[in-house]
């Protein structure tokens, strides 16, 4: 199972940096969301497959249109209203942002909002309170497990790659994780965002034909080699940020050829959670 989804933010929503870090700052930056999101759909649709996109709620908020446009095909979730990482925020913001963004993107596409992805990933072992929150909230998928050692947390310790499910107060949420290769020793995350970008195409392609789940993650600003660079950011950062912009899109365009991918939405269907492996938090 090939898991394709896309993370719907604007280039400048770069988290932990200093001239980014908070919404009055994002209107200060001409916005490449439109041209990138077209770019996107026009490949998606030459592949004729539809994806899960996880759009933040400031995006719904300003361009309605663009989450209009998704939804004609794609599966729509959420993926916070205002893009900030879970482990910064108090228990009762996280449930205020998560109402928020699920009301936005529920009265553009009059569609219940099922699945969630924290913003970075940031659901850690120390923030796991927020999965019995996002049940609260109506949640009932979660997309937001990186099961290993990642610049906004990660959850190493999560100890599952595959889907499974989340039991908390006898409930069940059904997460789809990250899935990790392991590299020198080290897990790893070979199936989106930066680390598409920079590994080769054919160790991609030896880990997609090698694992029967595949969890990808790309964002609009993956695929657009001529956006701004922010100033300031650590090497490490800038070379997740902006290494292979130009070679991207023809890389995902390969991919999609490669191999079949059906969106989160098709995957819930297609999973027998009852034969999951339960984790206790």
């Amino acid at each position: 199972m090939n898991i394709l989804t896309i993370d719907l933010e604007d280039w400048f929503h770069i988290l932990d940096h200093p001239d980014t870090a908070r919404p009055d700052q994002w209107m200060n930056f001409e916005s490449r969301l439109e041209r990138n999101v077209e770019r996107l759909l026009t490949v998606l649709e030459n592949h004729k497959v539809r994806a899960t996109w996880f759009c933040l709620g400031w995006i719904a908020q300003h361009y309605p249109q663009v989450i209009k446009q998704i939804s004609l095909f794609h599966d729509i979730a959420c993926h916070s209203d205002v893009h900030e990482l879970v482990y910064t925020q108090s228990p009762e913001k996280f449930k205020t942002d998560t109402l928020n963004v699920m009301k936005r993107l529920e009265d553009l596409t009059g569609r219940k909002m099922k699945a969630y992805r924290a913003s970075g990933f940031s659901i850690t072992e120390q923030s796991s309170w927020a999965f019995e929150i996002l049940m609260e909230c109506g949640i009932t998928i979660d997309c937001s497990v990186f099961p290993a050692s990642r610049n906004h947390g990660g959850f190493r310790r999560f100890g599952i790659a595959r889907p499974c499910r989340i039991q908390i107060n006898g409930s069940y949420l059904k997460e789809f994780p990250l899935n990790t290769v392991s590299l020198f020793g080290k897990d790893i995350v070979f199936s989106g965002g930066g680390y598409f970008r920079a590994l080769p195409y054919s160790f991609i392609n030896t880990k997609m034909i090698s694992t029967d789940y595949v969890m990808t993650y790309f964002h609009p600003r993956d695929f657009d080699p001529e956006q701004p660079m922010l100033k300031q950011l650590p090497l490490k950062r800038k070379i997740m940020s902006y290494y292979g912009l130009k070679s991207s899109l023809p890389k995902l365009d390969k991919l999609l050829s490669d191999h079949s991918f059906v969106d989160v939405e098709k995957a819930d269907k297609e999973v027998v959670w009852e034969n999951t492996a339960v984790v206790h938090l």
